[in-house]
């Protein structure tokens, strides 16, 4: 008996465990879509929901020179109204633990793509983009 008792603990904590990642998983996409579709649409105000106030973004530039930058003052300052840009994105993977987390992005240009790395903390009940890096991919030309 004490063994039935003790599985069906185990169950029902594990399926809770479950459904709380799930729930997590769909609040994380949330939170990634807001960045990915505010990008596409050039809707700052968008994009800006993604991220936690002062999340840094790090990256390396065109010369080799290591970057550091708050995230939501650089988009603010390259970001402007117009037409959806031509890309396709994605959310390449999502990992969990507890209230961390990390994603893989892709975003495809004609000529390049950028591969982000998101770390995102569940900040109040809400997740959070709280670091991101980037490297862009550009595509040989044939």
């Amino acid at each position: 008996m004490k063994n039935a008792l003790l599985f069906v603990a185990l169950s029902v904590f594990s399926l809770t465990s479950v459904s709380a990642q799930a729930s997590d998983y769909s609040l994380i996409e949330k939170t990634l879509n807001y960045y990915l579709e505010g990008g596409t649409d050039n809707d700052f105000q968008t994009l800006k929901k993604a991220f936690h106030e002062t999340a840094p973004m790090k990256y390396i530039d065109e010369n080799g020179e290591y970057k550091e930058v708050n995230a939501i003052a650089f988009f603010k300052g390259i970001m402007k109204p117009g037409p959806k840009l031509n890309r396709k994105t994605r959310i390449a993977s999502i990992n969990i633990s507890g209230h961390a987390a990390n994603a893989r992005l892709e975003m495809e240009y004609p000529t390049f793509s950028y591969i982000d790395y998101m770390n995102l903390l569940k900040i109040n009940g809400e997740w959070k983009i709280v670091n991101k890096i980037f490297f862009t991919q550009h595509k040989s030309k044939n």
